[in-house]
């Protein structure tokens, strides 16, 4: 009975997280179209980025301690209802500094969703199957991001406004399911150590993680993070610039790279990491998307674009949950701790890398890629560091 009780919680965290992630990829192909009406352009979505990734960064730790004291089904509920009104009001907006604020909403209500979410998959999967549960997460996130652009791109012919409200709209609807279906399991771990060590800032908690077991990988998911916004914030607008890509046509590289990524990471992630092992994973992965990134701006047929979009989108999909697995793997008791950390490190790289891509776009359009691809490079040699310094024999 427990069995089928925590699969069935599973499903209803994928779908979360699918909403949500469909409720982002909505408004990426408006975005360059929707920018303009406000008359600015790479540095404002840099940005408008960057404040998405704030508020994730100051909130994230404060709500997965939250998850493992109150437990995690009312973190998601408060995570779903403050993103969707985070939607409505970018949507709403009239003047430029209303899109800060709106992203930053945004980024507060994903810090109490993902962490509260990445524990709530350690409470319900073994050890063992840990890496199985986190590329089921990831690739219901796949989905969304896939789907999501795809909608996005048509909603935008009713008026570039509409895939915010949709957005905001399904976000809430998520929050109702939650509410009535999704079971309130707690983190018996926690419940039987109160003693854990109370950490009252995000600067203390940051400073307590720097002893955690797993602090690599928290620096590492930073770096990572930096090196890929510098693609994923810039990517709609450098095809708009030089190629003139429409909403659709960006809708469908990235919806393309989805799929591919939605595949992998339900088939075969849990046989990568049990055969090959998440770092290995994680170190392949990171040379995959650094060459990807590096013959981007190099190549300017739509299908080689969309082929390196694709395998970029691969490697990415792979490293996430890779990262997500380990953490969670030497977190032991402190699961909520641990996840709110993991996504602290990640939107603090989410946060500086899209302010720097955005003012360096605006210096060169092929810029953010070469810098990108250089990041993630050293990420790959700081992890072969680590791993030959460590050898930890539970990855």
């Amino acid at each position: 009975m427990t069995e089928k009780r925590n699969k069935f919680a599973l499903y209803i965290l994928m779908f979360n997280m699918f909403i949500v992630m469909s409720g982002i990829g909505i408004v990426i192909p408006v975005m360059p179209s929707y920018l303009e009406t406000f008359g600015v352009a790479g540095q404002a979505l840099g940005f408008i980025i960057a404040s998405y990734a704030l508020g994730q960064f100051i909130f994230s730790p404060l709500a997965g301690e939250l998850s493992d004291k109150y437990g995690r089904k009312k973190l998601i509920i408060i995570g779903l209802i403050v993103f969707s009104l985070s939607q409505l009001w970018f949507g709403l907006a009239t003047d430029e500094w209303m899109l800060y604020i709106a992203r930053f909403m945004g980024g507060v209500g994903g810090a109490f969703l993902v962490p509260a979410t990445m524990a709530f998959v350690a409470d319900l999967t073994s050890l063992e199957d840990r890496g199985k549960g986190m590329g089921y997460i990831g690739a219901s996130m796949s989905l969304g991001f896939m789907i999501g652009p795809a909608i996005g791109g048509f909603l935008a012919g009713v008026s570039l406004s509409f895939p915010f409200y949709m957005a905001a709209v399904v976000s809430f609807l998520s929050a109702i399911v939650s509410l009535v279906i999704l079971p309130d399991i707690k983190n018996v771990i926690s419940e039987l150590t109160p003693t854990i060590k109370k950490r009252e800032n995000i600067l203390s908690q940051m400073k307590s993680s720097i002893y955690t077991p797993y602090f690599m990988m928290l620096f590492i998911i930073f770096v990572f993070s930096f090196g890929i916004a510098n693609f994923q914030s810039t990517f709609s607008l450098y095809v708009d610039h030089k190629y003139d890509y429409s909403p659709q046509r960006i809708a469908a590289i990235l919806t393309v790279g989805g799929f591919v990524g939605v595949v992998i990471q339900t088939v075969v992630i849990d046989r990568l990491f049990k055969r090959f092992g998440e770092l290995n994973v994680i170190l392949v992965n990171l040379v995959v998307a650094a060459v990807s990134l590096v013959l981007f701006f190099l190549v300017d047929s739509f299908w080689l674009i969309l082929f390196l979009a694709t395998a970029f989108s691969i490697a990415t999909t792979l490293i996430r949950p890779a990262v997500n697995t380990i953490v969670s793997k030497l977190a032991g008791n402190e699961q909520g701790f641990a996840a709110g950390m993991n996504n602290a490190y990640m939107s603090l790289g989410n946060m500086i890398g899209p302010a720097l891509a955005g003012i360096l776009f605006d210096v060169n359009i092929n810029i953010p890629f070469v810098v990108g691809a250089v990041i993630l490079i050293c990420t790959w040699v700081i992890t072969l560091v680590w791993v030959k310094k460590k050898n930890p024999v539970i990855l």
